[in-house]
């Protein structure tokens, strides 16, 4: 019971929680335009079915489009600015100022520079992706034991062979924590863009019943979206087991 109580502890909360809030909606009369009960929402999400999956397909499209291309871009620099000493002080400083600006205030940009296509939600997703891949990953390839790489280098290893062989297996536990992390940030990112300018998406979808006071539907339309989240997560955490079976 112990083993399994991490587990049944949260689903018994949610629940709780669940029931607490549909007794409250019932009871005080709460109307649907202020807070739709959990029944409604349900009735929602599956009223809705369709019209959630094509939407979720645009988004998914865009956030995983943007999470690859960030995490990408985030190993190159990583290991660039582990090569260079000289590239990390010149490009660091960046990245942390990049962390500091509004994404609401870098949305209107990209759609007048990109247009509203597909482009400028997946820059904004690659925004908010890349820091914490990039970080992660640059500050684990610093921490590889030197001892590894010096003996490496005895037997006339070159740096690629160093990296393949010691760096980046030893930082793959950071990468993947920080990919975590970005997966969770992507569908997010692809929301916000969508927010600003789309004629399709979970975002579009959400401003637009959101407008029609169909707050059922705005609820149905956050659930989906925790839910892809969730998958995105779990999906990065079986391709760690994956691709590096020793690390379980």
């Amino acid at each position: 019971m112990k083993r399994y109580r991490k587990y049944i502890m949260p689903v018994i909360t949610l629940f709780a929680t669940l029931g607490i809030w549909e007794a409250c909606v019932r009871i005080f009369d709460v109307d649907l335009y202020i807070l739709p009960a959990p029944s409604k929402i349900v009735e929602a999400m599956l009223a809705n079915a369709d019209v959630l999956w094509m939407h979720s397909m645009v988004t998914l499209q865009e956030a995983v489009t943007g999470l690859m291309i960030a995490t990408v871009a985030a190993i190159l620099i990583a290991i660039g600015m582990d090569l260079s000493k000289n590239f990390k002080h010149s490009i660091f400083p960046h990245l942390v100022v990049t962390q500091t600006v509004p994404v609401m205030v870098l949305g209107p940009l990209f759609t007048i520079w990109l247009g509203f296509g597909m482009a400028p939600k997946v820059l904004m997703v690659v925004f908010m992706c890349f820091f914490p891949i990039v970080i992660a990953f640059c500050d684990a390839l610093a921490q590889v034991d030197v001892n590894q790489i010096n003996l490496l280098k005895s037997f006339g290893a070159k740096k690629w062979q160093v990296y393949a062989y010691v760096k980046i297996p030893a930082a793959a536990t950071a990468l993947f924590s920080g990919l975590k992390v970005s997966a969770t940030y992507c569908i997010g990112g692809a929301i916000v863009g969508e927010w600003l300018s789309a004629s399709a998406g979970l975002g579009y979808y959400m401003i637009r019943v959101k407008n029609g006071y169909m707050l059922d539907k705005v609820f149905a339309c956050v659930i989906v979206i925790i839910f892809w989240s969730l998958l995105l997560h779990l999906a990065v955490t079986l391709l760690e087991r994956i691709v590096f079976p020793y690390k379980r």
